[in-house]
């Protein structure tokens, strides 16, 4: 069969002319005609949603429904029901009968993006598509037919997800029938000039400026960048850098200013290990209450530490407004410009605060009175305001969303959870109305 690789790439917008790209191109054409599922494997940023559509336009069901379906976006609690249906009165808030992708799809392609985000329940059932082409929505206990094809994606290895349990190995033998790689960008430096001039040119319009154009050193420089972010992030640094820049010539100085500091060779930000995912994301809900009451523990040694002190005469009594960690490291070293402030003549108890660790606010933990007791009585006077779990747990996670404006993929990132189960928290706590 003859493949018009030029053709194709003009018809969906392909830039570049890497023997590895091409290959891709040319094995997505090859299995159009066929109804095998395919599982297209690329780092974050490469276009792996192009090769789906390639799939869908270049097959016999190309006039037939094309459903993108992005597995990582759907809360855990609702991604059955969104895949395969329900029936009203199946769970709370299903009110009327709704198709699912699924049997939306049926008769064209759906496309699975981000599958290895699929539950592990969620992939018993899409491998039951796989294997007989049927479903059972949420609710009903008669299998449903659908005639679709499948087209997934991953940025993960889901080799390694297999091996730690996060994925079913039957499944992945299932959808990588036929497996396409997509190169990434620093695999392909030969197209980067051109993708560049490609980007360039978009800005122009859209900004109605002269394009850039580089050096034969920019060129260089850019060829030479790892991009961890691929082409998603080319496109991003050509529109910063069309708007920023006057001169519409860039040298290799002008573009370095731009380029961030060099990261290490071993550096994979996409095809990531399941290991480093876990490294960055509590294995389940319960080790974010760990950490809270870890904080909370730390805080309360450092308070003891800090009474002692003033017990001892190293630390003088009065009101320090703490602020956090580092002034906090203050008290314990002793009296400090701007830090503690003698008491009131007239004041019969100061009021000594400390940063609350995780809640980065002032409360009054410790009442001094003039006649203050002995040391080893010290513990009565530590007033302590018992919170639950619950709302330690909505404060840290207020107080993250707050410190990074709302951002919730950053707050996720300090708490150290994944951003599912943040977006679920925020919902179950009525955070989404403050942020």
């Amino acid at each position: 069969m003859s493949i018009d690789i030029q053709q194709i790439k003009h018809r969906f917008g392909i830039i570049g002319n890497s023997p590895l790209l091409e290959h891709a191109l040319r094995t997505a054409v090859q299995v159009a005609s066929t109804d095998m599922s395919v599982l297209v494997i690329g780092e974050s940023g490469v276009g792996k949603e192009n090769f789906p559509r390639i799939i869908h336009q270049s097959s016999a069901r190309k006039h037939g429904p094309y459903v993108p379906v992005n597995c990582g976006a759907i809360p855990e609690g609702t991604i059955d029901s969104e895949l395969f249906g329900h029936l009203k009165g199946s769970f709370t808030g299903a009110i009327n009968d709704r198709k699912g992708y699924f049997q939306e799809a049926s008769g064209g392609t759906i496309f699975l993006d981000e599958v290895g985000e699929l539950p592990l329940s969620t992939q018993a059932r899409l491998l039951r598509v796989l294997e007989t082409g049927e479903f059972i929505p949420v609710g009903a206990s008669q299998a449903q037919k659908t005639d679709v094809r499948i087209v997934a994606a991953t940025n993960v290895n889901l080799q390694e997800a297999v091996a730690r349990g996060r994925f079913r190995e039957d499944l992945l033998f299932r959808l990588n029938t036929v497996p396409i790689e997509i190169p990434p960008l620093r695999a392909r430096p030969e197209d980067i000039p051109l993708l560049f001039r490609f980007f360039a040119s978009k800005s122009a319009d859209q900004y109605h400026m002269p394009p850039l154009k580089l050096t034969p050193e920019a060129a260089e420089l850019l060829q030479g960048y790892r991009w961890p972010g691929n082409i998603r992030e080319l496109r991003n640094l050509t529109d910063r850098m069309s708007v920023l820049e006057e001169e519409r010539l860039l040298t290799a100085e002008v573009v370095s200013g731009y380029l961030p500091r060099p990261v290490s060779e071993d550096y994979h930000p996409a095809l990531r290990p399941m290991e480093s995912r876990e490294q960055q994301s509590f294995a389940n809900e319960r080790e974010i209450l760990y950490q809270v009451l870890f904080d909370m523990r730390q805080d309360m040694a450092e308070l003891r530490k800090l009474v002692s002190g003033i017990m001892q005469g190293d630390i003088p009594v009065g009101h320090h407004p703490a602020k956090g960690p580092a002034d906090y490291a203050d008290l314990r070293g002793g009296y400090t410009a701007g830090g503690l402030r003698p008491p009131t003549s007239e004041g019969a108890v100061s009021l000594l605060t400390h940063p609350t660790g995780s809640f980065g606010r002032e409360e009054p933990l410790v009442a001094l009175p003039h006649d203050f007791p002995a040391e080893e009585h010290v513990q009565e006077y530590i007033v302590e305001e018992p919170l639950s779990l619950e709302e330690n747990e909505r404060r840290m996670i207020a107080d993250a969303l707050h410190r990074h404006k709302g951002r919730r993929r950053l707050a996720a990132q300090e708490l150290k959870i994944s951003e599912r189960t943040l977006y679920r928290k925020i919902k179950q706590y009525a955070l989404d109305e403050q942020h």
